[in-house]
């Protein structure tokens, strides 16, 4: 009879490692999300192996290694995964949209931006404008952002969200002359979001996250939504809006069916390559 050692080595009796590897690098991209403990029941191997071929798997750029399992690099992680994990998920698509968005931005112009790996994207893409008074809850844009392109930049006060990299408040800042909260008003607010669906519109997994976007959307002439195409067709736990409260979707790939029809009805203009 085979040893649990054996079938480890094997994997299960029918397979080599490197074989089992390439099984589980598709059945993650397949999937989408995994675990260790379902695939160590799946592959019927240890959870260590697992943890150690996923390791191989995320080191080589196959998938991306999750704390307790893997998602797969064009997946949908879950809501409110870490910010290290959803920055590479999608990250070719999020870079063209980054790239798409930074067109609409003129220069000498008020723009508010939301925390998101997206907007990160965006922050990289503007290196080439100049005057630019921006506002946002997103603690990592500074990192991101050419100090050339930026006359005066803004981080939104509130509760911080570790896992998102965020501040969560009123957008609105204090003032030592002014004993109440200075408002704030933009030309172009940027907003990436967690999804898209007809029923619900524009969605998040966090509610105050989504009443802060909320407000962004409230305090700017014209919106842009940035979403990659995997965040259409789905909904999550907080609504932001509803479709007609934004300008522009920035995607790597536009909606079809009843979603493209939704928001061309809802004056939503589709900016893709």
């Amino acid at each position: 009879m085979a040893t649990a050692q054996g079938n480890e080595m094997n994997g299960g009796g029918r397979r080599l490692p490197a074989g089992r590897k390439a099984e589980l690098a598709a059945y993650v991209n397949g999937v989408g999300e995994v675990t260790v403990a379902q695939l160590a029941e799946r592959f019927e191997v240890s959870p260590d192996t697992i943890r150690r071929d996923l390791d191989r798997l995320d080191k080589d750029g196959i998938i991306v290694r999750t704390h307790g399992g893997a998602v797969s690099l064009s997946g949908f992680p879950k809501p409110d995964s870490a910010l290290d994990v959803r920055i590479r998920v999608q990250a070719e698509a999020k870079e063209r949209i980054g790239e798409l968005a930074a067109r609409l931005v003129e220069d000498n112009t008020a723009i508010t931006i939301n925390s998101g790996t997206t907007t990160l994207a965006l922050a990289r893409h503007l290196r080439h404008h100049r005057e630019l008074t921006i506002a946002t809850n997103n603690i990592k844009l500074s990192q991101e952002i050419s100090p050339d392109c930026v006359r005066d930049l803004y981080l939104i006060g509130g509760a911080v969200r570790f896992v998102s990299q965020a501040t969560v408040g009123p957008v609105a800042f204090g003032s030592a002359g002014n004993p109440g909260e200075v408002s704030i008003r933009a030309d172009l607010a940027f907003i990436a979001v967690g999804a898209v669906s007809v029923e619900q519109g524009w969605s998040t997994s966090n509610l105050g996250e989504a009443a802060m976007m909320s407000d962004m959307i409230a305090r700017a002439a014209k919106v842009a939504v940035l979403a990659d195409s995997s965040k259409f067709d789905r909904q999550l736990f907080a609504r932001i809006a509803p479709l007609e409260a934004v300008d522009y979707l920035v995607t790597e790939r536009a909606p079809e069916g009843e979603l493209a029809e939704a928001l061309a009805v809802a004056g939503v203009e589709i900016v893709a390559p």
